[in-house]
């Protein structure tokens, strides 16, 4: 009974180190998503202004989507992967017809406008999310993140971390283009 009870943290200790072990054995890019093949989130916000001199007042109906393939991807200027991923949305907006939607999150308008203007505007709608509603809605982890929706209004797809080249071209444009199709 003594040498059991000297052993049990030992024993206690070597669990909790094979758990630690696993742990970092996984891909943090590979975060399930709840919502995969599950109805998109609503979105209904305000859209932001391309330009500090231009106003919007119009609001973002995500059901104004319904029937086309769409992408939501959500970023900041004070992300720095999200500028390593901006040149293939870029690429991703040029090789393909759909609406891309910018979600800027937790991020003031007039820095997102800078930004955009550096690197170039690839949104055919850009939202302001700077309270981080919406984010909280779709099960944002961190920026940036990508979401592919079918014409029915389902997640598809998402992509945690900068999109890349090899995600850009095995991942994203595969999927849309097989919901494309199969939007008819």
């Amino acid at each position: 009974m003594n040498l059991l009870l000297k052993l049990l943290p030992l024993a206690l200790f070597a669990a909790l180190a094979g758990f630690l072990a696993k742990g970092l054995t996984l891909d943090p890019a590979e975060l399930p998503s709840p919502l995969i093949d599950k109805p998109a989130p609503g979105i209904v916000v305000a859209q932001l202004p391309r330009s500090p001199d231009q106003s919007i007042d119009d609001e973002f109906n995500s059901e104004a989507l319904r029937g086309q393939v769409w992408v939501l991807n959500v970023w900041a200027s004070w992300c720095g992967p999200c500028v390593q991923e901006h040149p293939y949305l870029v690429s991703l907006a040029q090789q393909r017809d759909l609406p891309l939607v910018g979600l800027n999150y937790k991020d003031q308008p007039g820095d997102a406008q800078q930004w955009l203007a550096r690197l170039g505007d690839p949104f055919t709608y850009l939202l302001d999310d700077r309270r981080g509603d919406v984010g909280l809605d779709w099960g944002v982890y961190g920026v940036p993140e990508t979401f592919i929706i079918d014409h029915q209004g389902r997640v598809r797809y998402k992509h945690v971390g900068p999109v890349d080249e090899a995600a850009l071209l095995e991942q994203l444009i595969p999927i849309i283009d097989d919901l494309q199709k199969e939007a008819g």
